[in-house]
């Protein structure tokens, strides 16, 4: 493979002007190799400026917002990239959004235009767009489809104009840069303390400035070094793990979705030699690996996060095969792959999340919830962070603004955590309640909103559990005097109205939520429903 020169200083001003700098640097090298097919920087950049030139005439300009509905596929970038060069923003959407989520996310956000593909993996993708109410789309101007050899596309979906994505790239490439360093470029949902996701907003700075950081700090720009992103490039750690990738110039290896065979080949196949796995992933590429002392030797980091203890438990078969496990921290606010742990730390040690930021100039601290006191090394508090891969802001909402930030700029994390004696950070569990369901940070309020509009349910909690060594939503509810219902319809009303990891496991009826009374009114005994969820799945 070609090598490029890497970027470690971030001296790239803009988004655009880095993939058009890696693209005149070494034009034939490959930015990403897709199902075994190579794309190549100088195509790469010819697309994505030829996106944003038809975009443009579809009346997208600085500032508009571009929902990307896309799997891990090149086209996800260079959508991505054309927003930039546009000084538009682009709104990372999970494929696994249904109906209810895509209507949040399109309408808070204000997307003008909305990209996906109609057929990937056989999904009623036009059928979800139909199940969002016409206010939710009131915003949207097109719709951009892309395709892959599937059948003939419709010219309107539900009413709204629709677009050829091979088409629109086809435009002849946009020659300017409408970006700047501080321009919103992308925007990533998490979970609050409310039903709707806040929008974490980065500014191109940002982006640029972490992603230069991870390639220095992993040795991204290694002749031999290749990157796989093994989880969506619509979250912070698959999106940080790509953009790392081609700050330095580097291939990124993927497949639209994540299946452990086909992900074994391809480290083997392409040498890959950096990636990040989450959860239960590692040990399921573990299960696929072909048999041998070390079936993949090219590996010199797999970054990992584990969501339940039990999920340890795959740390020692790791380390037995030679597979590099280092625990890693990040966020939506400070991006993915803020910090790795050392490799010199024993195993176990190794895999805990947190370690040593990325950046040089990133700081951590701690703090007492309780006293605001800041915190010496080994006490446990709230974990603030400060760096440049800081977000700018929480979109449209500067009260959460507020509240996350510090007034010298530290982010309140909510997550608790202590530092180690040797310079490190330690991450124990976040310090509110919400719930890591397949990777992804998810509020219980947002699923107990979901199953409240369902007529039968009076109110809902929801709690989390672990079954079969994974996190899991259960959940109780209050029913409507009266009310006809079942577990297996209030299921099938949950998956029909958002992404699969998020519905219940169970649904439990009960009379009363147990609570205790203060002076600030009843809190939900949380911790007592936990034990009562695991007591029910136990009992079956």
């Amino acid at each position: 493979m070609d090598i490029i020169n890497p970027v470690p200083d971030g001296s790239a001003a803009t988004l655009a002007a880095l993939l058009d700098r890696q693209a005149a640097a070494a034009p034939e090298a490959i930015a990403f190799i897709d199902r075994d097919r190579p794309l190549r920087y100088g195509p790469l950049a010819r697309e994505s400026a030829g996106l944003a030139a038809g975009l443009a005439r579809l009346g997208v300009g600085a500032g508009d917002r571009v929902a990307v509905w896309l799997p891990n596929i090149p086209a996800w970038f260079a959508g991505f990239f054309a927003c930039a060069r546009l000084g538009a923003i682009a709104v990372a959407v999970n494929t696994r959004f249904k109906s209810g989520e895509v209507a949040d996310i399109v309408q808070r956000s204000g997307a003008k235009i909305l990209i996906y593909w109609p057929g990937f993996k056989g999904i009623d993708f036009n059928g979800i767009i139909g199940g969002v109410p016409a206010e939710a789309l009131a915003a949207v101007s097109g719709l951009v489809l892309y395709h892959e050899n599937e059948a003939a596309l419709p010219a309107r979906v539900h009413g709204v104009e629709a677009h050829d994505y091979h088409a629109l790239a086809a435009t002849p490439p946009m020659p300017g840069d409408e970006g700047g360093p501080e321009a919103g470029c992308v925007i990533f949902t998490t979970s609050g303390t409310t039903r709707a996701p806040k929008f974490v907003l980065h500014p191109q700075r940002s982006i640029l400035a972490h992603a230069a950081d991870v390639a220095a700090a992993l040795a991204l720009n290694a002749q031999d070094a290749v990157m796989m992103p093994a989880v969506p490039f619509c979250g912070v750690t698959g999106f940080c793990q790509a953009m790392a990738a081609l700050a330095a110039g580097r291939p990124v290896i993927g497949t639209p979705a994540f299946e452990p065979g086909e992900a074994a080949g391809q480290i083997r196949r392409h040498a890959v030699t950096h990636t990040a796995m989450l959860g239960e992933m590692a040990a399921n590429l573990i299960a696929a690996a072909p048999p041998g002392p070390r079936p993949f030797p090219s590996l010199r980091l797999v970054g990992f996060a584990a969501f339940s203890p039990t999920q340890l438990n795959v740390v020692p078969e790791a380390e037995a095969l030679g597979i590099p496990l280092v625990g890693l921290y990040g966020s939506s606010e400070v991006q993915a792959l803020f910090s790795r742990q050392p490799f010199h730390l024993p195993a176990l040690e190794r895999a805990q999340g947190g370690g040593i930021p990325m950046s040089p100039q990133a700081r951590v601290r701690v703090r007492d919830a309780e006293t605001g006191e800041l915190l010496p090394p080994e006490c446990s508090g709230e974990l603030e962070f400060a760096g440049p891969s800081r977000m700018m802001e929480y979109f449209n909402n500067p009260e959460a603004t507020r509240a996350a930030l510090t007034e010298d700029g530290y982010f309140r994390s909510g997550d608790l955590g202590y530092l180690t004696g040797d310079g490190r950070f330690v991450y124990q569990s976040r310090m509110g309640d919400a719930l890591r369901l397949a990777g992804f940070l998810v509020s219980p309020v947002e699923i107990e909103a979901f199953i409240k509009e369902h007529p039968a349910i009076a109110d809902a909690q929801v709690v989390g559990v672990e079954i079969a060594g994974s996190p899991r939503a259960v959940a109780f509810v209050i029913i409507v005097d009266g009310s006809e219902w079942s577990e297996e319809v209030l299921i099938a009303h949950c998956r029909a109205r958002m992404a699969n990891y998020k519905v219940p496991a169970r649904i439990l009826a009960i009379e009363e939520f147990p609570v205790t009374p203060s002076a600030n009114g009843n809190k939900i005994q949380k911790a007592r429903l936990r034990g009562m969820a695991q007591a029910a799945l136990e009992a079956v």
